[in-house]
């Protein structure tokens, strides 16, 4: 039985760090908002994003193991390579955006922790996390070791709090009804739908399974590997919802700080609830630092023909300078940070619909995948996909303007 499940879980790798791109600080702080502002009430919609995302990060999964060659030289070699660097500069945008918000993670976090400017911390770990993406001899497999413990520790730590809170069943339940959508929500909207449903993570399954050695014969285990990644997702965002909607949302307390969001682990912490949280957003924030200029920065340098892997000079020039652009940014901003970490997970989605184009094109390319190109259900909810996508996109383009203003 226990050499069964080490078998098992040695299987897992690429889709943790997929996890870890998009678990960020704005994931976490973007589910305690709205758990804490309208309850239960957006619960469905993480439902949604995950179906989503299961579609295309299985799609990653599917090329990678079938084929040697990149995706990105795949959709170059067959459909132009101006398409292919189109989708490497938005993951590229994309990346950079998340980079905001984990720079912004790491400054309020380190804070709460020392008391020491958030201003200052966005520097000291732009500096450590170039240190190992320079440095580290297997980073991928350092990655994958330090994103698991991360995601199963938190889905822990939020699993105990809430056998401790004892939320209401029914109003849990009720919180899966589409029906109670209102356009309030469409901002936190966008930004819950960021914190599932990823297509450069999907895009990037692709890469991370070729790195693993996953050849045709490993199909099942990419795809279910692909797939609790996203279930881990899925199931964080719906935990922090669900403690913050039991516990800050029935007292009117909304989250405007890390304080506030700690306040939700007070029932099993007590006091050092503030302190064990900001770690938590301090982990989840470092992880994705890394991991973030390290997938948009191998999708940009392939599609420009420099390399694809961190053992190359391209990629590792264009990590380091979305890290040091996510810390610029975050440095010299003024405003609502809370609020500013929700917009900067929402603006991760601006630049993503072409990758949902390359993606659509390759997998239902009859000639590159074979039987194993999309089915009709796939190619329905990746559809689905897209359009919600652009939806989110039409309504958040007015206040990630706004906001950039206020940079």
């Amino acid at each position: 039985m226990i050499s069964r499940i080490r078998s098992f879980t040695k299987s897992f790798g690429p889709g943790f760090i997929t996890a870890a791109l998009i678990l960020g600080p704005g994931s976490i702080t973007v589910s305690s908002s709205i758990g804490s502002s309208f309850g239960y009430t957006l619960l469905w919609l993480i439902v949604v994003a995950a179906i989503c995302m299961t579609v295309y990060v299985t799609m990653g999964a599917r090329y990678g193991v079938m084929h040697k060659k990149s995706i990105l030289s795949a959709i170059a070699g067959n459909y132009g390579r101006w398409l292919s660097v189109l989708i490497g500069i938005s993951a590229f945008l994309s990346s950079a955006s998340f980079q905001f918000g984990n720079n912004l993670g790491i400054g309020i976090g380190m804070e709460e922790l020392t008391g020491i400017n958030e201003r200052i911390w966005p520097v000291i770990f732009m500096l450590l996390a170039i240190v190992l993406i320079y440095w580290a001899k297997d980073l991928y497999k350092i990655l994958e070791k330090l994103m698991m413990i991360l995601v199963v520790t938190m889905i822990l730590a939020f699993v105990i709090n809430l056998f401790f809170i004892r939320p209401n069943g029914l109003d849990i339940v009720k919180g899966f009804n589409p029906l109670t959508f209102s356009h309030v929500y469409l901002d936190r909207m966008t930004a819950l739908v960021a914190t599932t449903f990823s297509l450069t993570g999907g895009l990037y399954q692709a890469y991370l399974v070729q790195y693993k050695g996953w050849g045709q014969d490993n199909l099942k285990k990419g795809v279910r590997d692909a797939n609790i990644g996203v279930f881990m997702l899925a199931l964080i965002s719906a935990l922090i919802l669900i403690t913050s909607a039991a516990s800050l949302h029935p007292y009117g307390i909304e989250v405007h700080s890390a304080a506030d969001m700690a306040r939700q682990l007070e029932t099993l912490f007590g006091g050092t609830a503030k302190y064990i949280f900001s770690i938590g957003l301090c982990a989840a924030a470092f992880s994705s630092l890394v991991v973030n200029p390290v997938i948009g920065a191998g999708l940009l340098a392939d599609s420009l023909g420099w390399g694809k892997t961190m053992n190359e000079k391209g990629p590792k020039i264009i990590a380091v300078f979305v890290l040091f652009l996510g810390m610029l940014v975050a440095v010299f901003f003024r405003g609502d940070i809370i609020y500013a970490l929700i917009i900067a997970q929402s603006a991760t989605m601006m630049g993503v619909p072409l990758i949902a184009i390359g993606m659509f094109l390759l997998l239902n390319n009859k000639k590159i995948m074979g039987e194993y190109r999309n089915t009709k259900l796939q190619n329905i909810i990746a559809l689905f996909g897209f359009i919600l996508i652009n939806i989110m996109v039409f309504f958040m383009y007015e206040k990630i303007v706004t906001l950039i203003g206020e940079i």
